[in-house]
């Protein structure tokens, strides 16, 4: 069957939770990532873009937010796509309730008012559970949850880079001595 045959059901069952599993999943992105042709700090980079931009609530365009902070920072398409992966339906609920709940007392540091947080919670209710959303009226929602998502971005971001950066300097660095070796056994590099 191909791809494109499958039932809906199962294509979005297979995007919650991928067929071979999450454990195995997660070990073929490692690899697609280490295997990268590019510097350690370009893939670092993509990474963590693609990493950090999945941390803010705008679902369907942490792709392009990615490839434009990875082209910012001299960081690789490649890997700001894979690095969007952390941001998925089962991680989704977590970081947006840790944007929304730091925005709120961030904001409220700096713009005391019970009125915003009371305003946002019935609007929420209100779209989930009486009709459609009113974009007017969840605009101060999603600017809270970008106040508090940008210092959650920013610890991601650190955290991929320095985590994708050791792995693949070290991968790097081990395939360039195999190969050196293998040169040397074959003859083909003369010893220096």
């Amino acid at each position: 069957m191909a791809k494109r045959d499958k039932p809906l059901r199962e294509r979005v069952r297979n995007a919650i939770w991928p067929r071979m599993g999450l454990r195995r999943y997660a070990a073929y992105l490692k690899n697609k990532v280490l295997r990268l042709s590019a510097t350690p700090y370009a893939v670092a980079v993509g990474v963590a873009s693609g990493a950090a931009v999945s941390c803010f609530p705008f679902v369907g365009l942490h792709f392009i937010l990615g490839f434009v902070l990875a082209y910012l920072l001299r960081g690789n398409m490649i890997a700001a796509a894979i690095g969007t992966a952390w941001g998925n339906p089962i991680t989704f609920p977590f970081l947006f309730s840790a944007a929304y709940q730091l925005g709120s007392l961030l904001t409220g540091w700096f713009w005391p008012s019970e009125e915003v947080s009371q305003e946002s919670t019935e609007i929420i209710s209100q779209g989930v559970f009486g009709g459609p959303l009113d974009l007017q009226a969840i605009l101060p929602t999603i600017a809270t949850m970008c106040v508090g998502a940008t210092p959650i971005a920013l610890v991601t971001f650190g955290t991929f880079y320095w985590i994708t950066f050791t792995l693949v300097h070290r991968f790097q660095t081990r395939r360039s001595e195999r190969l050196l070796r293998r040169a040397l056994l074959r003859g083909q590099v003369s010893e220096e």
